[in-house]
Parts: structure tokens; C-alpha cells; sequence
């Protein structure tokens, strides 16, 4: 149930204490032995808050350290790039990066300390360099949590591909931090101030935004004379929409610029919190409010690596939705791209993609949740465009090359621009020209609760463990505990009928598991499938 103060204005209450926040960065101590105050890597790095002890200097020490170590073991020996978002606790632990790896002897290029760098600015800077460069290969590091609340922090480490780690990589650097965080003294580190005037100044505003060219159709942005709106949520991409609006000739307005890492200007999220997802209509109230002031209105998430997409007939798109619409533009409207690229989608995105990809005659790549699964696609184009039903997309340049590897909000905040100029019609309209040949499915994502056992128990399933022969009144077609896109472990189960599915998956940070869901037979049926799939989990729990 939302809370009752969803999509209503931050009030006082509700806002952290900056100072509180950053104090406890730097005077808490974690305890080595506690689970919940050790570094752990999720699907996008290790993310905690001060005040909890599980995101602190000792923990971004311990972690860049076992960076360097892991990527001189790899031989990854180029420069690293290293961006931050605006949340309050980027700053400090971009600058103890800073200070562990000048004494390393690692050369870092970065921003200023006071500007910001989307993860898509670091993925393109690291796909670039490692392209064109004769010199050694680079990696980079993200300080972000994404559109975590305020009081968090985040830090990802992407190798030499440019997206994110995988879990050999990512176990090993998880691994090592928490070795030292019992050594912290073996840590070598320079005053930031001396670092800092070893570091390389590196432009990534203006070198991703002048590239965009090479990934998108802008001239038509531009002859459609379309009216776009981009509100950066108070995000590391508002530098960003300023030079597109003012360097690249579009009629693009930044609809609030303001930087707060308190985020008093958001709207509550679902469950009363401040959070930055760009994909939630509570958090983006404010845009869809004012949806007619635009032709297409985006939001971005902190370190724009999330799209959210409004238009004036529809509001704010749902991400399945627009992934679709996306997809089916781009297949008919890239001519450049290899003809036997295929689709990437996370095996808990909309089946709607998997009707687009028949539609279009295109191989489909189903992987498990997590964009890491795209990487090797999208840098062979082998793929040509890797999505996932949170939001997070990137797609090939307009030759076929890799564009990014990691997700790209802005890419796909524009790329509805380029689709309504192109197209005539709003992606909310193509969108329902989608339903309208394939039928409109219901989806929705809900929690189940779980204790540990269950969930570990869940995340290593066998297909055997099912039972059940129908779901919701109809025939099991099909269960899964491997993605068939590449036969990865999917952490869960999916099971699938001829027009609705499930996939349960653990939380990784919370007693439940996730159930998503789907139907092309409407909203009853699809509560039908989600009470079947709490009795079908429970059953194969025991």
C-alpha cells in the first residue's frame, strides 16, 4: 500500500542532516565482524548509509585499495576514470579515492570537485579511450547509489569494458576491502590536497554531449522544432542538459537546475521516502503535472543511468512500455546497426519486447536481471540494445560501434525526442498502435516476505521443485531457473503460461523475495497470477 504522503512535497521532517551525514562518514568506525557494516557488492557496487557504519571512509579506503590491487593483477595499467553524483556522501568518498589511488600511482582523470559525472559519462570515456588509444587499457569508478535516498552512498567499480563488474570481479574486490578493514594502517594514502594536484581534469560534459551525435538522429530533433523538457531530479546530469541546450541547438529547457543533496524539492516516493527514481510516478509528480508544457518532458535518476519518459497524452510512460516502443523504433531506424544484431532484455521485462522482436524478425537475448549481462553484446553488436525492466537502457551508436556499456539515461531521454520528430507521434502513442497488434498487458512488481533461509533456498531452485502444472487457470508452458539467453543462473524462478508469467527472485537487502508478473489478460487475471505465484514459492520453499 502507497504511503499517504506519496507524490506529495518533501516536507522538513523528511530531509537529512548534511553535516550529520558526512560526520558519520568520517568518525565512524565499521566493525569488520558485523555483515552489516562489511563491504558488499550488489548488482551496482556496494552502497550503504554512514549513519548505519556501512558506508564510510574506512570502507572507500579499504575498497579502492582492493581496486588497485585487483586491476594491476589483471594488468589494467591505463588511466582510471573516476566521476561522482550529487548525493552528500559522493564528495567525501571521491576524495579518499582520490588519496588511495594518487598514492598507488594510478593516474586518475576526473571532474572538478565541484561538478558531477553520470555513469554513462564514465562507461563512453572508458569504451572511447580503450578504442582509439595506444596506451594501456582504462577502468573507472562511479560514486553514486543510483536513485538511493539521500542518506546513502554508492561505489562501483567498471572495468576496462566500461560496464559494470561481474561477480568474479566484484567477489574478489568485496573479498579484499573486507581483509582490509582489519589493516586499515596497510592503506597508503596522500593528504587530498596534494592528490588532488596530481589528478588529470577531464571533460566529460563536453566530450560525451559533442558525441551524441554519433548515437543519435539530432538534426531532426532540431528541424522538428520539438519543445523538450529535462528535470535531472537534482542529479549529476543537470550540467549535462545545460550544454545540450546550449551547445547542440535543440529547444531544450532543464526544468529544475538546482543541486540539494538533501533533495527538499522531490516528491515522496511510493513508500514515503526521498528517492530519485525517475521510473516511479510518486517521485515524479512534479513533471507528469506539467506534462503538456512539453512536447517530451525526462527525468533522470542521480547518476542518470535510469530514464523516465512523459508525454502529454499519457504521463509518465511505464519503463516496459517505452523499452518496447524503443526497441521497435530503433530496429526499423538504424541502418547501420549489423542486420543480425539482437535484442537484450531481462528475463523480468514485458513479454510485449518479446512480441516486438517476432515482429521484427530479430533473435531475442533473455538474461538475468542485471545490466552486466549486456556488456559483451553491446561491445561486439552482437545486441543492439540491452534493457531492463528498471529503467535502464543503452543502445549501439548510429554505426554499429559501442556506444555505451553500462546504462545511459540521457541517451534514451533523448532517443524519445529523436522517436516523436522521426515518427509524427508520441512514444505513449506508438506505444499503443504496440497494444493495439499484440494486445496490453497488465505487469506490476510486488514483495512476498521471506526470512533467510527462504531466500536462499529460492535463489538456488531447481525447476524439479515445482510442482504445479497450471497457474491462474492456465497450462505451465514453461519453468526456468536459467535465463535462455545465455543460460545464467537466474537467482529464482520464472514459470510461464501461453499468455502470463511470474519470476520470484530474493531481496538482497530485505525479508522478502520479488514477484514479478505479467498477463495479456488484464489486471483480474493478473492478481490471479500473483496470488498463484505466492502459492506456487511457498510450496517449492516447503
Amino acid at each position: 500500500m502507497a504511503h499517504p504522503r506519496a507524490g506529495q512535497p518533501a516536507l522538513p521532517e523528511d530531509l537529512i542532516d548534511v553535516d550529520a551525514v558526512i560526520t558519520a562518514y568520517y568518525d565512524r568506525r565499521p566493525d569488520p565482524d558485523d555483515p552489516a557494516q562489511q563491504v558488499v557488492f550488489g548488482t551496482s557496487g556496494h552502497r550503504g548509509a554512514s549513519l548505519d557504519t556501512a558506508f564510510n571512509e574506512a570502507h572507500i579506503a579499504a575498497t579502492t585499495q582492493a581496486i588497485v590491487e585487483y586491476r594491476k593483477a589483471q594488468g589494467v595499467t591505463g588511466p582510471l576514470y573516476l566521476g561522482k553524483d550529487t548525493h552528500a556522501l559522493s564528495l567525501p568518498a571521491w576524495q579518499t579515492a582520490i588519496e588511495v589511488l594518487v598514492a598507488a600511482g594510478v593516474s586518475v582523470r576526473c571532474e572538478g570537485t565541484d561538478e558531477y559525472t553520470p555513469t554513462p559519462a564514465v562507461s563512453r570515456a572508458i569504451v572511447v579511450h580503450n578504442r582509439t588509444a595506444d596506451s594501456a587499457e582504462a577502468d573507472g569508478i562511479v560514486v553514486t547509489p543510483s536513485h538511493n535516498p539521500p542518506r546513502d552512498g554508492g561505489f562501483k567499480y567498471n572495468p576496462p569494458h566500461g560496464g559494470p563488474a561481474d561477480t568474479d570481479a566484484t567477489k574478489a574486490i568485496a573479498a579484499r576491502a573486507n581483509e582490509l578493514l582489519r589493516d586499515p594502517g596497510s592503506i597508503r594514502r596522500v593528504p587530498f590536497a596534494s592528490a588532488y594536484q596530481q589528478v588529470e581534469r577531464f571533460d566529460y560534459v563536453g566530450r560525451y554531449c559533442d558525441d551524441l551525435a554519433n548515437a543519435l538522429n539530432l538534426p531532426a530533433v532540431r528541424e522538428a522544432g520539438l519543445r523538450l523538457g529535462a528535470d535531472p531530479l537534482g542529479g549529476a546530469s543537470v550540467g549535462y542538459w545545460g550544454y545540450l541546450a546550449e551547445r547542440l541547438d535543440l529547444d531544450l529547457t532543464v526544468i529544475n537546475p538546482a543541486v540539494d543533496p538533501r533533495w527538499a524539492f522531490m516528491t515522496l516516493d511510493t513508500d514515503g521516502k526521498i528517492r530519485m527514481d525517475c521510473s516511479s510516478p510518486a517521485a515524479m509528480a512534479s513533471l507528469i503535472k506539467n506534462r503538456d508544457a512539453y512536447a517530451i518532458s525526462t527525468g533522470n535518476d542521480a547518476d542518470a543511468d535510469r530514464h523516465g519518459i512523459v508525454t502529454p497524452d499519457a504521463g509518465l510512460m511505464n519503463p516496459n512500455a517505452y523499452l518496447a516502443v524503443a526497441i521497435s523504433y530503433l530496429y526499423r531506424n538504424r541502418p547501420g546497426w549489423n542486420p543480425d544484431a539482437g535484442i537484450g532484455k531481462t528475463l523480468v521485462s514485458s513479454s510485449m519486447i518479446n512480441k516486438v522482436a517476432e515482429s521484427l524478425g530479430r533473435r531475442l537475448v533473455e538474461v538475468p536481471v542485471g545490466f552486466k549481462w549486456f556488456v559483451d553484446g553491446l561491445r561486439s553488436g552482437g545486441i543492439g540494445f540491452g534493457g531492463e525492466e528498471s529503467a535502464g537502457a543503452s543502445f549501439l551508436a548510429l554505426d554499429g560501434s559501442t556506444w555505451t556499456t553500462d546504462k545511459d539515461g540521457i541517451l534514451l531521454a533523448l532517443l524519445a525526442g529523436e522517436i516523436t520528430a522521426v515518427t509524427g507521434r508520441s512514444p505513449s502513442e506508438l506505444y499503443g498502435e504496440l497494444t493495439a497488434e499484440h494486445g496490453a498487458p497488465a505487469y506490476a512488481r510486488i514483495d512476498a516476505p521471506a526470512d533467510r533461509d527462504q531466500k536462499a533456498k529460492l535463489a538456488k531452485l531447481d525447476a524439479s521443485a515445482v510442482s504445479a502444472t497450471e497457474l491462474a487457470g492456465e497450462k505451465i508452458t514453461g519453468i526456468l531457473t536459467s535465463a535462455p539467453g545465455n543460460d545464467a543462473p537466474i537467482g529464482g524462478l520464472k514459470v510461464i503460461t501461453e499468455s502470463a508469467w511470474f519470476a520470484a527472485r530474493p531481496s538482497g537487502t530485505e525479508d522478502v523475495y520479488k514477484i514479478y508478473a505479467e498477463s495479456f489478460r488484464g489486471q483480474d487475471h493478473l492478481a490471479e497470477v500473483q496470488q498463484a505465484a505466492r502459492e506456487v514459492v511457498s510450496a517449492a520453499l516447503g
